[in-house]
């Protein structure tokens, strides 16, 4: 029986002559791969070209028309700049702090935003609603509200008996002012990614820590805060980019000042295209690149790290 059934399969193999049957190798289409080819073009024509133009053109004197190679005397130039220290100083700040807090107040919100309350849904909407406004509009807008002569936010405090300060006039707190703006307008995004992460738990883990007696805080510390890790990652590294860079904010409220106290690196590096010093501004832009990835790459490597072990 066993020599009849090898024959068999031996006959499907061979062809009528007695020669074998070659297996024909399945042609992977390649049909796939076209949809990829609209997003490279962008990609390339409008970020890597663009970034690697600017490495070269931040070591030349240029202007529409012409170009002189200098070396690295854009750099020296651009780092012997008096507000530039400032505006490392006050970039570190506000990037760090913008950070932290989104995923604080991100968090609290999506535990707030998927627990049973009433009009959550509706609720969700509101603290989604200010990453849709535009940028340049939210900052116009606040700094009426904060002006110190009229605003209505110092309007409100003397209803109250209270002085308002300076807020944006102030250099103590002219940054600290931005910042508090760019949380409200960003933590949008933040409590999303953290709704996202926390509907994805299953139920039946909180469900084994009611049945063992665990309360509220404990499941959240036990169940939602390790299993929610993923996306406090994203949120963490999304809004330290974003705030790294930020940019527009800062200069429709403050224009980096009162002097130089709100000013970050990429107000610095505007204020010298401003002035026509479009070599120097170049050689900025590539030193905020390099800074910036030198600041998130060993974050993002710490981070999902100790998330695999995890």
């Amino acid at each position: 029986m066993s020599e009849s059934i090898s024959t068999l399969a031996k006959a499907d193999r061979e062809t009528p002559d007695g020669s074998p049957v070659r297996r024909r190798r399945r042609m992977k289409s390649p049909y796939p791969t076209w949809f990829f080819l609209p997003a490279a073009a962008l990609y390339i024509v409008f970020f890597a070209v663009p970034t690697f133009a600017s490495f070269y053109f931040s070591l030349t004197r240029w202007t529409l028309f012409d170009s002189t190679f200098i070396g690295f005397d854009n750099f020296v130039q651009f780092f012997a700049e008096p507000q530039l220290i400032q505006g490392f100083v006050n970039t570190f700040i506000f990037g760090f702090l913008t950070s932290a807090l989104k995923v604080v107040i991100g968090l609290a919100l999506a535990l707030l935003l998927t627990s049973q309350i009433i009009a959550r849904g509706y609720l969700r909407s509101v603290t989604f609603f200010p990453v849709l406004v535009s940028t340049i509009g939210v900052g116009i807008t606040f700094k009426v509200l904060l002006d110190p002569f009229g605003g209505m936010v110092n309007t409100v405090l003397e209803w109250f008996g209270v002085v308002g300060p300076g807020w944006l006039t102030d250099p103590q707190l002219a940054l600290f002012s931005v910042a508090l703006v760019e949380v409200w307008k960003g933590v949008g995004i933040a409590c999303l990614i953290f709704i996202a992460g926390i509907v994805a738990i299953p139920q039946e883990y909180f469900e084994a820590a009611r049945v063992d007696g665990a309360g509220s805080w404990k499941m959240f510390r036990t169940i939602t805060l390790p299993l929610v890790r993923p996306a406090t990652v994203t949120v963490i590294i999304l809004s330290l980019i974003g705030g790294l860079r930020s940019f527009d904010l800062v200069w429709a409220m403050t224009k980096g000042g009162p002097g130089f106290s709100s000013d970050v690196i990429a107000s610095v590096i505007y204020k010298q295209y401003q002035a026509g010093f479009y070599g120097l501004s170049t050689a900025g832009n590539v030193v905020l690149f390099l800074v910036v990835t030198a600041i998130m790459v060993p974050i993002w490597v710490i981070l999902n790290r100790k998330q695999v072990e995890a």
